[in-house]
């Protein structure tokens, strides 16, 4: 027996018109060698698409790969994911389940309150196949509380159960904070347990269960994950061993500055310096930059200069990352204040002065502030349109600030 593992294909989840069409590119792939491998099946847990109503483009692209494994006889087997998943219940998966390209193996009926899975058999291998779709905010959980377990377990045969969740116990750390589940909501008995959601790379033998494992991304789906992950993958199964394919679709560079103590030129000059005798073909950059700066604001670092020296040595596309980078201007400022006013107004008083204003003395300075930060907190008014609220906050902050707005 051999299948593929696939999971968290995000079909169109990047938006940048450079990468929009990478997630396609990637599943597109991961199928070719699918069908080179001559694999018997293919599992996908998950979150296939990035929305349950996916872009024509996209969609066209993914029909095509699934007709092809159609007339190939290579079965694909799914669950919906957290994506997938539509408050409204329609999705365009039911519409290529209809047409007979996948299988969703999430089938089952209620019995008192509780809910009983049926299981999918794969004609050529004889393999048992179920699993439990995921929800966003992983609702899905009420589905395993409900489980009734007993069918599940004691099947014969080769089973497999697929899952779009995270479990406790096998969470890395940096994901401590996300919404998972315990191991022992699973079944058990199981010979592969084949999950989705959580974008890592994971394969384990837990005792009274079986070999679970998590593929990861078949691209990365954001900056930290470029990161982190590089590319993506999925594993292919065959008599029992498990191996992690990786999809390339592009080269990754990091750079990573410290700009503590350092000035805006001195950080372009420093990345210069690390890509004066670099050359990047079918390479994504990403700039990190964290720290404090000694002088000036992150807004002072001519990104255009760098971003267009890069892209003279063919980078396909540069990303940047600033979230922890700051300015000696706006240090963090603790307080000990308990509500709201008294915070506002001691972060106030913390920053007066900062920024040099013309003929304006600190208590005027501080009394600007507070207005400012007044209106721009109004709301609009019941009955109000868009425009004429826009223009009533553009004629109170022209007031204010004695300007003709």
């Amino acid at each position: 027996m051999k299948f593929a593992h696939l999971a968290d294909c995000h079909i169109g989840s990047w938006r940048d018109p450079k990468l929009k069409d990478t997630s396609t590119l990637a599943f597109c792939k991961a199928i070719d060698k699918c069908i080179k491998e001559k694999v018997d099946f293919i599992l996908i847990a998950g979150d296939l698409f990035n929305t349950s109503f996916p872009r024509l483009d996209n969609l066209k692209a993914v029909v095509t790969k699934f007709k092809q494994l159609k007339d190939l006889e290579i079965p694909v087997y799914i669950v919906p994911g957290s994506h997938d998943y539509s408050p409204s219940g329609k999705t365009i998966l039911d519409v290529l389940e209809e047409a007979g390209l996948f299988v969703n193996v999430f089938k089952g009926s209620a019995e008192d309150g509780k809910l009983k899975l049926n299981f999918t058999v794969d004609k050529k291998t004889g393999a048992k196949i179920t699993g439990i779709l995921g929800k966003r905010g992983s609702l899905e959980k009420s589905y395993y509380e409900k489980l009734i377990l007993e069918n599940l377990e004691g099947e014969e045969g080769y089973k497999i159960f697929m899952f779009h969740s995270g479990i406790d116990e096998l969470k890395p750390k940096e994901m401590e904070n996300i919404i998972s589940q315990p191991l022992s909501l699973l079944p058990k008995g199981f010979d592969y347990y084949a999950g989705g959601h959580v974008h890592i790379v994971d394969d384990k033998q837990i005792e009274g269960y079986g070999r679970i494992v998590y593929p990861g991304p078949l691209f990365p789906n954001s900056f930290a994950e470029l990161e982190k992950l590089e590319r993506g993958g999925f594993y292919i199964v065959e008599d029992g061993n498990a191996r992690w394919e990786p999809v390339q679709i592009y080269n990754i560079y990091k750079i990573n500055k410290d700009c503590s103590h350092k000035s805006p030129d001195e950080i372009k000059n420093e990345i210069f310096n690390e890509i004066k005798n670099k050359e990047f073909n079918n390479t994504v950059v990403l700039i990190r930059l964290f720290g404090t700066l000694e002088s000036g604001k992150p807004s002072d670092i001519d990104f255009k200069e760098i971003f267009n020296e890069i892209y003279s040595k063919s980078a396909y596309f540069v990303m940047k990352s600033l979230h922890a980078l700051a300015s000696q201007e706006f240090e963090e400022i603790k307080t000990d204040a308990k509500n709201v006013d008294d915070i506002e107004s001691f972060l106030v008083k913390e920053h007066l002065g900062q920024i040099k204003l013309d003929n304006l003395s600190t208590e005027k300075e501080e009394e600007l502030i507070k207005n400012l930060m007044k209106i721009l907190s109004t709301e609009k008014q019941e009955g109000e349109t868009v425009p004429d609220f826009e223009g009533r906050v553009r004629e109170e902050v022209g007031r204010v600030l004695e300007l003709d707005l």
